[in-house]
């Protein structure tokens, strides 16, 4: 039901910061938890962060925590903050929404968005 989409990404090297946006027409948005999930060419769909409905609860990816940071402000946009972004993080980034982060974070969306392609150079 919900129409997601994502924006932010580019042609960045290695080292450098980018911030990845989320959002949808849809009134429901604000009471979903969102996550965001990133995919290499023939890779796994791979979980980064999620943010629960209220944006007081968050949880990474181990991999991800040192760097990455999710967040949401009170109406309808999710943010997902890159920063010393290194070539391996190259992938399409997708968010998709469910009710709780549990879900999300084994990969269990409801809706999903088209994706942004981040590509970063060495």
């Amino acid at each position: 039901q919900a129409q997601l989409v994502e924006s932010g990404g580019g042609l960045v090297q290695a080292g450098d910061s980018l911030r990845l946006s989320c959002t949808a027409s849809e009134p429901t948005f604000p009471s979903y938890a969102v996550g965001w999930f990133r995919q290499a060419p023939g890779k796994e769909r791979e979980f980064v962060a999620a943010i629960d409905w209220s944006g007081t609860a968050t949880y990474y990816a181990d991999s991800m925590k040192e760097r990455f940071t999710i967040s949401r402000d009170n109406k309808n946009m999710v943010y997902l903050q890159m920063n010393r972004l290194k070539p391996e993080d190259t992938g399409v980034y997708s968010c998709g929404v469910n009710l709780a982060i549990d879900e999300l974070r084994v990969g269990v969306g409801r809706s999903w968005g088209q994706g942004t392609q981040v590509t970063v150079s060495s």
